[in-house]
This record gives structure tokens, sequence and C-alpha cells, in this order.
């Protein structure tokens, strides 16, 4: 683009671009603008749960490379019914967005993300649910972009952090930080940019005393026991690993109660759910009454680092028919494994949904049966 005559510095976007404030700016009174980011293909699940909260509107979502992006809009009053929403692993309260269509340049799109008015307005709800601001402050800056042809990822975050620096001369970077400005291309050619006002500890719930190699995500395991539905008695997990189902099952209502052929497992589950009932036992034969449980819900063993004994195909229709038997009629049955042939099915279990997911990199799928 030709520099106007007599004006040194780069480059200035069209007039049009620099004075019209763009439609999705426009915010109503008495909202404030937030966004989550989800394991990658949990954002269906995540945009059910937020919308069954009152004062809670999601008004779009997105992948940005990494993660599922939900964006949504909260009335007054409602912020603290975020938090109940456990299938999330961040939560950020939004700075702006804008589309490279506005303008296409880092420097251009970090000044129409970064406007004072709007970041103290951030900067309010993120003292107000992580610590008071003080004069002084850490910062760091995340980005990511979907394609890099028009400028690279760096880039863009460089400028945004110029941005900062440049309103908020004060704050110095580190990292980690105190503060975490994240801007995302959350779909081809729209950005938004936030403050993560969650952090770790969100991601792990509550946490496990015990760690185990392989250990499910709690935020995965928080979506299967959502889509196993109300509590309704006893939620078995029989090959319960660590215990991250359990954990999530008991904060949900439900009973826990769990096995595991791994005698190794078991120990470890017993201590980081010491109230739930932890047995060795092989998922093929487990020693419960029909119909004696609601639901049963598992993360399957696939995978090169556990597997199971003998023919895969026979294995999973023996461990379905057992968990058929063992659940009520009308109760769930929700599996985490790469695929489950229709043939292992028994004619007892209706598939009502699947979810793909992908977790580290690798495909995976939340299956949901009911029991009928």
């Amino acid at each position: 683009m030709r520099q106007e005559r007599g004006k040194g510095g780069p480059p200035q976007p069209p007039r049009s671009r620099q004075q019209k404030p763009e439609a999705e700016d426009r915010v109503r009174p008495g909202i404030t603008r937030m966004f989550a980011t989800a394991i990658p293909g949990l954002a269906p699940l995540v945009i059910r749960e937020l919308n069954a909260l009152q004062g809670i509107e999601v008004t779009d979502s997105g992948f940005d490379g990494r993660s599922d992006f939900i964006l949504f809009d909260v009335e007054r009053g409602a912020r603290d019914r975020v938090w109940s929403v456990h299938t999330v692993e961040d939560i950020f309260v939004e700075v702006g967005r804008t589309m490279r269509s506005s303008g296409d340049r880092p420097h251009w799109i970090a000044g129409r993300i970064w406007r004072p008015e709007r970041v103290q307005r951030a900067l309010s709800v993120w003292a107000d649910e992580v610590r008071p601001l003080a004069g002084s402050m850490t910062f760091r800056v995340i980005a990511r972009v979907l394609q890099e042809r028009s400028f690279k990822r760096t880039d863009l975050r460089r400028h945004v952090h110029n941005a900062v620096s440049s309103d908020k001369p004060k704050w110095k970077f580190a990292d980690p930080a105190q503060v975490e400005v994240w801007i995302s291309e959350y779909r081809q050619g729209r950005l938004v940019a936030g403050l993560r006002l969650s952090d770790v500890s969100m991601r792990q719930h509550e946490g496990r005393e015990v760690e185990r190699s392989g250990a499910l995500r709690p935020t995965v395991a928080a979506a299967m026991i959502t889509l196993a539905g109300e509590p309704s008695g006893t939620l078995l997990d029989p090959c319960c690993g660590s215990g991250t189902i359990l954990l999530e099952a008991a904060g949900a209502g439900w009973t826990p109660e769990g096995s595991d052929i791994d005698p190794e497992a078991v120990e470890i589950a017993r201590q980081n759910i010491p109230e739930a009932p932890i047995r060795r036992a092989d998922a093929r034969d487990l020693d419960l009454a029909d119909g004696s449980v609601g639901a049963c819900v598992s993360n399957l063993p696939f995978g090169q680092q556990y597997e199971v004994q003998g023919n895969m195909q026979d294995w999973l229709h023996t461990v379905l028919t057992e968990l058929s038997r063992v659940t009520q009629r009308g109760g769930r049955v929700i599996l985490l494994a790469p695929s489950i042939p229709r043939s292992a099915v028994p004619a007892t279990l209706h598939l009502r949904d699947r979810y793909p997911i992908r977790l580290l990199g690798t495909k995976t799928t939340i299956w949901a049966y009911d029991r009928v």
C-alpha cells in the first residue's frame, strides 16, 4: 500500500477501516464478553453446558489449530456460573476481536484489538477474578494464527506486545507472567484476544494425589460424566486407572465405584479417591448383579501403553456385553476409544451420539450408548 506523501512510518490501513468501528465491537450494556478453550472436539458439549446456564449465551465457536474456542456473552451477575463448567481448559475475558478483512497487517490488528477503554473493562474483570491490579505488572503474549501467508505468528505477538507496552509502560515482560494476553485466529480470518482468568489448577480440577502415566485429562472425564446424564446412583468405571473418571463422577453427584485388572492402578485409584470402593477385576467378568449400576463410564485400554488380552474385537464385544448387563435399563454407557465396530456392540446398547476428539495429537472418540 502506498504511503501518504510527506508522512513517514508504516503504511496505514484505509481511512474507512481506521475510523469505523467494526459491527462486532459493539457490546450491549451490562454484557461481559468472554471465551473459553477446550480439547479439540469438545466444543459441542461446552456450548450445550454454557447455553444451559441462565444469563450466558454462546455467540460463536471455532478452532485455532490447537484448541476449540467458544465465545459467549455473560449478563451482569452471571459470571460466577461460568466457573461451574468443568469441560473447558481455560477461561478468558475478552479484550477485543477483529477480522483480517479489516486490514491484514499485524500492527493494524494489534491496534484494533488493544484499545485502552476496552482493556480497562477487561482488566476490571481480571482484577475481580484473579488478583488486585498493581501499578507494575508482568505480562506475556501468546499468539496463534491459522495461516502465515500475510505475516508470521511471531510478528503478531511482537506487535501486540508493543501495543501493551505502549499502553502500560510500567508493565514488564516475564515468563511466567501475572497477566497472559492471548490472541488467536479461531476461524479463518477472525481473531479474538483476551486476558486469561484461569490457571493450570482449572485443567486439573481437584487434582490427583498420585499420578499415573497416560492418565485421562480431567476435562475429558468431565465431558464423559456429563454425557452419562443426571446422577442416579452408582457410576462404574471398570478400567478406572488412576481414578480420574471416578473423581469427576463424585463431584457431579454420582456414587463412584471402580475396578481395574492392573493391581498398581487399583492401588493408585484407592489413594486418589479413598471414599470409593475400588477392586481388582477383569472388565469382561464383573462380579456385579444385573442392572446394579446407573451408568458405566470408562477410558478403554488402547494404544501401545495399555493393551488388552487377546483379540481386540472379541475383547470389546465381551466387555460391552458385560457393561450392558450390569447397567440398568435407561442408563448409559459412555466409552472413550478410537473405534468401536458395530459388530462389537450388543443389541441392548443403542448408539446415542459420538464425539471425535483429539488428545495430545491422537484421534479418539467418546461413544455414548443408551441401555435399552
